[in-house]
């Protein structure tokens, strides 16, 4: 996907930004960079792009340019590039971008829009809010991509008159993480890495991790891993996660990797349970698409692991698998307006990395 623009020209006009202007919401993964554009609650555009992929950026605009690439490196060209699409998109469209909000992977303090480390991007103390200001010269508001998915399931299950007081959510996609409510708050934690599940070690002297551990939780249980160690092991099916899924009842292999997945989700959602007793654990992301063929091993699995107490209800995210996007746009919204009230009743708390 070709960039359309280098810049949003012009800038915010005065008034209500639902009613004139765009916000442009980004959900950065391991794979790809989604992005959508907004005004009010019509999407007027969406953009996809390789998050390590090569990118094309247009033409230089001297009065304007990119961040520096030694930076953030693909993974930010990336970003850039998509905002670029979706700002002139709104821009063709009468709307000019007033706010950006954006989700990642990784620790990140949100009150300073700072990624501080995200293994999976090679990002490292990257002042993410800052750069993008610097080119787009309107707010922008960064957060880490598991606690924003969860600012938009407390929304979907609050409507729905559903529990969100003591609940793990877990998105699955590229990584694995965790955001933490606890009495109806997320929890950021002091160094802004609370909920960091996949990089738990559950199988001691196992495979290698990304993070420079071994037998962390991420390594079988991601979408990513699941594919990899399912080629690794002589898996014949060169396609998607949810491919290698959907065979599970008629493939060795897949099946075998599969129940690795299903064992070390288990053991990082027991540990989470015994310290911090939740009610319900929701499980997202693309890989929580499968629903009951992941939720029903996995109950069976974490109940074995929580003989002594009762385990917490497993349930299947009510956002989707667009949950991550949806929490950046709620960022991207409240960035361009402050004053405008809240669409969810809860909000994280953020604190400053020491």
């Amino acid at each position: 996907m070709t960039s359309a623009a280098r810049r949003v020209p012009g800038g915010a006009r005065p008034g209500n930004p639902e009613q004139s202007g765009a916000v442009v919401a980004v959900d950065v993964g391991g794979t790809t960079v989604k992005g959508m554009v907004r005004v009010g609650d019509v999407v007027l555009d969406r953009a996809v792009l390789p998050t390590l992929g090569p990118v094309d950026v247009g033409t230089p605009d001297p009065g304007h340019p990119d961040p520096d690439p030694a930076a953030g490196g693909p993974a930010l060209a990336a970003v850039t590039a998509v905002v670029d699409r979706l700002a002139a998109a709104a821009t063709a469209a009468g709307h000019p971008l007033t706010a950006i909000g954006l989700c990642t992977p990784g620790v990140v303090d949100a009150e300073t829009g700072t990624v501080v480390v995200a293994v999976n991007l090679d990002w490292h103390d990257l002042p993410l809010a800052a750069l993008l200001r610097d080119r787009y010269g309107v707010p922008v508001a960064v957060a880490h991509d598991a606690r924003a998915a969860a600012t938009a399931e407390i929304a979907a299950r609050t409507a729905a008159g559903r529990d969100v007081a003591e609940m793990v959510f877990i998105p699955i996609g590229t990584g694995v993480s965790a955001s933490l409510v606890v009495d109806g708050r997320l929890v950021v934690g002091a160094a802004g890495g609370a909920g960091e599940v996949g990089h738990v070690c559950v199988r001691p002297g196992g495979e290698p991790c990304s993070c420079g551990q071994r037998g962390c939780v991420e390594v079988y249980a991601s979408a990513r891993n699941i594919g990899r160690r399912y080629r690794a092991a002589g898996g014949t099916i060169d396609g998607a996660t949810d491919e290698i899924v959907a065979a599970v009842d008629t493939d060795p292999v897949a099946a075998a990797v599969w129940a690795d997945a299903i064992d070390a989700l288990a053991a990082g959602i027991a540990i989470l349970s015994a310290v911090l007793d939740p009610a319900v654990v929701v499980v997202g992301g693309g890989l929580g698409e499968s629903g009951e063929r992941l939720l029903a091993p996995l109950r069976t699995a974490v109940d074995a692991r929580l003989g002594w107490r009762p385990a917490p209800r497993i349930e299947q995210s009510l956002a989707g698998a667009g949950a991550g996007l949806a929490g950046a746009a709620l960022l991207a919204r409240t960035a361009a307006d402050p004053t405008a009230p809240p669409r969810t009743p809860h909000h994280p708390r953020t604190r400053r990395t020491p």
